[in-house]
């Protein structure tokens, strides 16, 4: 049986491993030979422990490497699709941007 800190540890690993071959595939034009299955997943799971990092431990980080890791559009296609496949609209995303955060 793992542990919770074995397990975080996997993940972490697996995490760099996925990124270093997703930068290998977007820099050789290659994300054709990915699944979609793989990137729902990845999506998925990054998404989800993103949002209950938040909200359990009542703080927040950047949800990227770094602040350059993906561009404006990037980020808009994501988001846009992110929103249709919950059946959220703007108005419903402005309700969630506009809520204080922890020491505002």
């Amino acid at each position: 049986m793992s542990t919770p800190e074995a397990d975080a540890g996997r993940l972490s690993e697996a995490a760099g491993e996925a990124l270093a071959a997703a930068e290998r595939a977007l820099a050789g034009e290659a994300t054709a030979a990915i699944p979609d299955e793989a990137v729902q997943r990845l999506l998925t799971a990054g998404t989800r422990l993103f949002a209950r990092k938040v909200e359990q431990e009542g703080r927040t980080f950047l949800p990227l490497t770094g602040r350059d890791a993906a561009t404006a559009t990037d980020v808009a296609v994501l988001v846009t699709e992110m929103l249709r496949a919950v059946n959220l609209n703007l108005f419903d995303l402005s309700m969630w941007a506009d809520r204080p955060r922890d020491g505002d």
